[in-house]
């Protein structure tokens, strides 16, 4: 069987073998193999004789797919700004951070607003002014591992302060229910 070794490989799988299984120090080894002490240390700590993975490695998140779907499913249907968002889901998600949040608005490609047809970013505008305590409350359907799932929201378009929450169905018992919720957290009477 011939053995593939990455471009700088400089030990085989025998050699790694019997670094793994010798008593000698790490200087003698490194003199015997003609490699650097670092290279036998490293292969002594290691339970195995292959090499590890070269190449990109796997997204790693500290986000579920299912908490990852509410922020991409939030984000689109509010378009608020990166900390409005955060500051909104962190009652949902309370070890949200800030990068982690970033780092999945970039994954999903929506980091940034839409452009125009003329690749200029959409004016702003601005919403009409209203009390604080008016909500604007509204549900939309998010596609998790588990299936369909609907996430419904409040935010209180003043003070910004915003609720979400997932729901595997968006019934008018479920809805009452979560706005029964919001009402309770809300810190105006």
């Amino acid at each position: 069987m011939v053995q593939v070794l990455h471009g700088s490989a400089h030990t085989t799988a025998a050699v790694r073998r019997a670094i793994q299984h010798s008593q000698e120090s790490l200087q003698s080894l490194a003199t015997r193999y003609s490699i650097n002490p670092k290279t036998v240390a490293k292969w002594r700590k290691r339970p195995g004789v292959l090499d590890a993975r070269m190449g990109p490695k796997p997204v790693s998140t500290v986000l579920s797919a299912e908490q990852e779907a509410i922020v991409v499913a939030f984000c689109r249907h509010t378009l608020l700004a990166l900390d409005d968002c955060l500051y909104a889901l962190q009652t949902t998600i309370p070890h949200l951070s800030r990068s982690a949040l970033h780092r999945c608005f970039q994954r999903h490609g929506i980091s940034r607003l839409p452009l125009n047809e003329d690749g200029q970013s959409p004016p702003k505008k601005k919403f009409k002014d209203y009390p604080i305590g008016y909500l604007h409350i509204d549900f939309a359907e998010v596609q998790t591992e588990e299936g369909r799932q609907y996430l419904f929201v409040a935010i209180d378009r003043t003070s910004k302060v915003a609720f979400a929450e997932l729901h595997p169905r968006a019934k008018r018992v479920v809805a009452a229910e979560f706005l029964r919720r919001v009402l309770g957290k809300l810190p105006i009477e």
